[in-house]
């Protein structure tokens, strides 16, 4: 049986998220990412702001899939992303027990961006962007 590769990896990722929630009350998340995270700007030539995703953390060892923690300009957590080569989805690749930094936390909507490579990820892929804040509050916080 073939199950399309966006339920494969939304259903990984959701069980992934829940595999670490007591690191993440621990590392406080909501307002800073956890120790072994580093600001992706630090790792790769990319500003500590993205518009549309914020000042993003990752732990190095999880490159490139993540998590990514991304925190507003108040240092708030907003989102959680997970940056899925397309040529691992064109393989039916599973991702299991991805883990997640920010377990626990209410995810308010999803969004699965296509995006050509940047420094970091240059290979094709796609942001899964599990979202903690309104649409409307991503336009109005994430700029």
């Amino acid at each position: 049986m073939k199950r399309p590769w966006s339920s494969l990896v939304a259903g990984s990722i959701a069980a992934g998220f829940l595999a670490v929630a007591g690191t993440a009350m621990a590392a406080n998340v909501l307002t800073k990412p956890p120790t072994d995270f580093k600001k992706v700007s630090t790792l790769v030539k990319l500003p500590d702001f993205l518009p549309g995703l914020g000042t993003l953390y990752v732990n190095p060892s999880t490159l490139p899939i993540g998590p990514y923690l991304g925190y507003d300009h108040k240092g708030h957590l907003a989102n959680i992303i997970y940056m899925v080569p397309t040529k691992d989805i064109d393989a039916h690749k599973n991702f299991e027990d991805l883990g997640s930094a920010a377990s626990g936390v209410k995810i308010n909507h999803t969004d699965i961006v296509f995006n050509p490579g940047h420094p970091g990820v240059e290979e094709p892929h796609y942001h899964i962007i599990e979202w903690l804040i309104s649409p409307a509050a991503v336009k109005k916080d994430m700029q």
